[in-house]
């Protein structure tokens, strides 16, 4: 029961995390204008992403994409819930991935639903390279996505001949 309570905490803190730290960009930076943070290095950048992760297909005005990526959101919460139920409570690290990917998916699909857009802010960058802007969601749904490769890469320790006597 603790660890079932362990993996909500890990979802519901992304979600809020998420949801606080994009109402504070709302409210303090005018959209696409930069606030230096560190500067040559990261701005908060108030952005209006109508795309996927990391801004694929952002610059569509078509309501078409907008529907497809939010059904495309849906799916993906549905196979990752579906994932995540059918994970053995033994596989710790592996929920607690969906929990981040599950998290973060939740906190974009929120923007999505009642925004249409979805605010991303951080920005870094080194002179003219900039990495995508994204948010807490998206910073989530990756760190997740890693654990998981690098679980799946892992794998289970094989048993060797000798060991099984």
């Amino acid at each position: 029961m603790r660890w079932k309570f362990i993996y909500f905490l890990v979802i519901l803190s992304v979600l809020v995390v998420d949801q606080l730290t994009k109402i504070i960009i709302s409210q303090t930076v005018s959209p696409y204008a930069n606030l230096p943070v560190i500067p040559g290095f990261f701005n908060l950048t108030h952005i209006h992403n109508r795309g996927a992760i990391f801004g694929f297909f952002s610059r569509s005005e078509s309501p078409f994409v907008s529907i497809l990526l939010t059904i495309a959101s849906l799916a993906a919460l549905g196979f990752v819930i579906y994932y995540f139920l059918k994970t053995p409570s033994t596989e710790k690290t592996m929920k607690i991935s969906l929990s981040l990917i599950l998290g973060g998916a939740l906190g974009n699909l929120v923007d999505r639903v009642f925004k249409g857009y979805v605010v991303d802010f951080a920005d870094f960058y080194i002179r003219q390279w900039h990495w995508p802007a994204f948010n807490v969601a998206d910073a989530s749904i990756t760190i997740g996505a890693l654990c998981l490769i690098f679980i799946l890469l892992k794998g289970r320790p094989k048993c060797s001949p000798s060991s099984s006597k």
